[in-house]
């Protein structure tokens, strides 16, 4: 048998905390934590800077197909999604005309899903895009369940992000959409790509991550790896991810009935929040980021996220 010694010293690297946790007290602090960690993830997820820092490439626009609902013109899109690839997307505007620019949502699906399922009512995604279409907002959904890296140079988790930064890109861009009232929302890997996006882009001033908070420990039993990146998991943990969005408007979204492994139990979705809300704090908002515990299993529930939104973007 090993030495006790020896074997606490052969734990001590595992034990250890990832060198860019946060750890500030100050807002200030807190901010310089934010800016220099943005810039550090994305160099490591090789986009082309921090999103929303830099001129966005042209668009190149296609409309595939046009259909007109009762409450929403829906619309098949084709857009550039780099100088290199293009991506489809499906966008929704509410008819009529509105006396002023309109809230929108980023909406973003899961593994195994498409930028149609979150419209589906049918659907884990309880069709929570048709919800936010026909609640007055412009909504935007693409695709970011590959598993394949697209661009040389590029990587994949990078390209997901990248694709949910140029939705942004794109609403930005539109008359109808008041640009400081984007938000974003998703399920599962949706909700990971949410919490990404709300976090290295600041434009979104509204995140909800349905179905994701968890901590690296969780994400390495049972589930897809496609999350890692040495950059990231080398180096922080997700609730420091979603402290990136602090002090903007944060909802995580979790059910009861969530198992591990493979899911996204409550107890580790409890420790996550107390350390997104150290971050908060530092901006005098501990409070602010909001956990929701919903009695069902993987799902979208809309009962608390479309106040939320509501909230957040309706102003």
């Amino acid at each position: 048998m090993r030495p006790l010694a020896l074997l606490l010293l052969t734990a001590l690297p595992l034990l250890a905390e990832p060198p860019r946790r946060f750890n500030a007290t100050t807002e200030k602090d807190a901010i310089a934590w934010q800016e220099a960690s943005r810039k550090f993830l994305a160099d490591g997820l090789k986009l082309d800077g921090v999103p929303g820092s830099y001129k966005p490439t042209p668009f190149q626009e296609k409309v595939l197909r046009t259909s007109k609902q009762e409450e929403f013109t829906l619309y098949e899109l084709e857009l550039d999604a780099s100088r290199g690839r293009r991506m489809n997307a499906v966008l929704t505007v509410p008819l009529g005309e509105s006396p002023k620019k309109l809230p929108a949502v980023v909406c973003i699906h899961g593994h195994g899903g498409s930028r149609y399922v979150v419209y589906d009512p049918l659907s884990l995604y309880r069709g929570f895009a048709t919800d936010l279409a026909r609640h007055g907002y412009v909504t935007i959904s693409v695709e970011v369940g590959q598993h394949k890296v697209y661009e040389d140079g590029r990587t994949l988790m990078g390209e997901r992000l990248n694709d949910v930064v140029r939705c942004v890109d794109y609403l930005v861009s539109r008359k109808e959409v008041d640009a400081d009232r984007i938000g974003c929302a998703g399920l599962s890997l949706g909700g990971e790509m949410a919490m990404w996006l709300g976090a290295m882009d600041t434009r979104v001033k509204a995140t909800v991550s349905s179905g994701f908070l968890t901590n690296v420990a969780n994400m390495r039993t049972g589930h897809c790896p496609c999350w890692d990146f040495p950059a990231f998991s080398e180096n922080f943990d997700f609730a420091d991810v979603y402290g990136l969005t602090a002090p903007r408007a944060l909802l995580c979204q979790i059910g009861r009935e969530e198992r591990a492994p493979g899911g996204f139990p409550i107890d580790v979705a409890e420790k996550a929040m107390a350390d997104v809300r150290k971050v908060y704090a530092a901006f005098g908002q501990k409070d602010k980021p909001v956990l929701d515990l919903h009695p069902g299993g993987h799902v979208y529930v809309n009962k608390t996220t479309m106040p939320f939104l509501d909230a957040a973007l309706k102003r």
